[in-house]
Formats: C-alpha cells, sequence, structure tokens
C-alpha cells in the first residue's frame, strides 16, 4: 500500500491547486472500512484533512473518475474484486459537533449518529434520541433518511451544506428536498452532504440520555450488536416487516459460507468470522427469492450493493 499527501498520477494537476493536506492510499483493503469486514480493494482511499482539502482534491479528479463516499461503513456490501475510482473517508474527519441558534445541532457529515443523539442530550436538547439506533455517519443517514424508533433523519433537517464535483459548497434548505422512506429526493447527481442543521426540542429536565438508555437497551434485546452486520439488509414493504417475512419463511438461521441470517433479527446477517461479501451477496439473494415464493414479496435491499464482482486488476494509474 502507498500513502501519497501529494497529488495522486492519474489525477490531474495544475499550479492552481493548492498542495493536499490529507492522505491518500492506493489498494486499500475495503474489509477495513465496513462493519461486515468484508470487501477488495478501492482503486484510491482518501482521507481529507478538512473540508477546504477536501474541495482541492475533488478538483483534482478527472471528470470520469468514480467517487464513492464512506463513513462507518454500515450499510455498504463492497465486493471482493473492490472499487474502481477513488473513495472518500469521511469518518473521524468531518466530525464537528455544535450547539447553535435556535435550539439547532450542527453535525459534520463524518459524525457517529450515536455520538450526535448523546451530544445533543447532553446539551439538554430532545428530539434526536432515535439517532442513537441508527448506524454510521450522519452524512449516510441524510442520503438514505436513516431512521430508528419511530424517528427519521429527515423528520429534524433544516439545511444542509453539500459539496459537488466541481468542488463548490452550498447551503440547501430542507424545503429543497423529499425524503422518503429510506430514500432521498431532491440531491444531485455528483453532490455529496457535508454536514446538517438539525432542529430540536429544549429539554429542560435533561432526560435525554436516560431515553437513550433505554433505546439502546431494547437494541441490545432485539438486534446481533455484538456481531458483525451492516444493520437492517432490507427495507420493510408497505404495511409489513422484512424481518416478519423472513421468519415465516423459516430463514433464521440460514447460511451461505460463515455468512447467516442472525436468530436474534431476521432482517440482519452475521458475518460469524471469515464470511465473504460474495457469502453474503448470495445469502442476500437466496433471502429475496425465498420469501418471493413463499410470501410473494419481493424484498429490497437497504444495503448498498457496490464494487465489481471478482477482483481486476488495478495501478495507481488506473
Amino acid at each position: 500500500m502507498l500513502t501519497q499527501p501529494h497529488a495522486p498520477s492519474g489525477i490531474s494537476k495544475g499550479e492552481r491547486h493548492p498542495p493536499l493536506r490529507g492522505e491518500l492510499r492506493y489498494g486499500e483493503s475495503m474489509s477495513e472500512h465496513t462493519s461486515w469486514r468484508v470487501g477488495g480493494p478501492a482503486d484510491r482511499f482518501y482521507v481529507p484533512a478538512d473540508v477546504d482539502d477536501l474541495v482541492a482534491f475533488i478538483r483534482r479528479l478527472p471528470r470520469a473518475e468514480q467517487v464513492f463516499w464512506v463513513g462507518l461503513g454500515s450499510n455498504v456490501l463492497v465486493r471482493e474484486g473492490g472499487i474502481r475510482g477513488t473513495v472518500i473517508c469521511t469518518a473521524g474527519v468531518f466530525d464537528k459537533l455544535e450547539i447553535t441558534r435556535g435550539n439547532t445541532l450542527w453535525a459534520g457529515c463524518g459524525v457517529a449518529c450515536a455520538k450526535a443523539a448523546r451530544f445533543a442530550a447532553r446539551a439538554g436538547y430532545r428530539g434526536g434520541e432515535f439517532l442513537a439506533g441508527v448506524p454510521g455517519t450522519l452524512g449516510g443517514a441524510l442520503a438514505m433518511n436513516a431512521g430508528a424508533y419511530g424517528g427519521q433523519t429527515w423528520d429534524l433537517v433544516r439545511s444542509v451544506e453539500t459539496v459537488d464535483r466541481e468542488g463548490v459548497r452550498r447551503t440547501r434548505e430542507r424545503q429543497e428536498f423529499v425524503p422518503g422512506y429510506r430514500h432521498l429526493g431532491g440531491l444531485q447527481d455528483d453532490e455529496w452532504f457535508l454536514g446538517a442543521e438539525l432542529a430540536l426540542e429544549p429539554d429542560p429536565e435533561r432526560r435525554g440520555m436516560q431515553r437513550i438508555k433505554s433505546l439502546m437497551m431494547r437494541r441490545a434485546a432485539a438486534q446481533p450488536i455484538h456481531q458483525r452486520s451492516c444493520g437492517s439488509v432490507f427495507s420493510n414493504p408497505p404495511g409489513d416487516y422484512a424481518a416478519r417475512l423472513i421468519e415465516a419463511s423459516g430463514l433464521k438461521g440460514l447460511s451461505v459460507g460463515e455468512a447467516r441470517v442472525s436468530e436474534k433479527h431476521a432482517n440482519f446477517i452475521v458475518n460469524l468470522g471469515k464470511a465473504t461479501a460474495t457469502d453474503i451477496e448470495a445469502l442476500i439473494e437466496k433471502i429475496q427469492a425465498t420469501v418471493e415464493s413463499a410470501q410473494a414479496v419481493r424484498l429490497a435491499p437497504e444495503v448498498k450493493i457496490v464494487g465489481e464482482p471478482t477482483r481486476s486488476a488495478c495501478s495507481e494509474d488506473a
């Protein structure tokens, strides 16, 4: 693995660009950056130093370059062939949390949702407790309108900051987007979230942490939180629950290799230790086919499946 703090070969250069200050790696294994701990290498993997450095990096990328963003990797399955393109990692970088005007929490896209929930509760605000049950970072939660325990991310959003492929940063208001169940309309192609203002309510009795602890107890009782998973694998179909359909189809405990449908929660697939991305994808497809046959419902994956199915050659000049 090559670590390169300056412009990589294959990425456009020019005197107008300031020097990069982040960390660029070639052939970075994505198994280190996904919660399933599987996945092949990314051609390039960049950890920006800050937003200005991110903008400088994006402006260097060729127009044809595919760009993938990853936070904690909790809602993504990267195939063994890896990712042909550039991965930008936000976790631990864009992690600012600040109470601002009008009972608003500013949270960066790289902040873990659970951390944002705890920060708000400790600061004396309520409304964001459900975020403690959302795995991953705020950026991913915004992109898919993630939710838990009756709350959804966009229930809280007042405004967002985005950056596009040209490196242009914008502040966009809540009404410019159309959030749905595990879906968001209104985000443009090659536009990504940098952070969001979340509207909260004062909690003068400061019971937020108590509510979070209660939710976490419920989560521990119902979900395999101590095993490697991505969170929920399938979206709930209208009027029903994916977990119920999977369990009713007799699939709890079904395995492909070391990928298994959790006995604790049927909408979770766990890595018993040596599962591959191929095992997990095959199990996803088997669940879909079985549930469709038994229940006449085609489950839609909530997890994003990306990358090449088999490893292909990549180089620093790819």
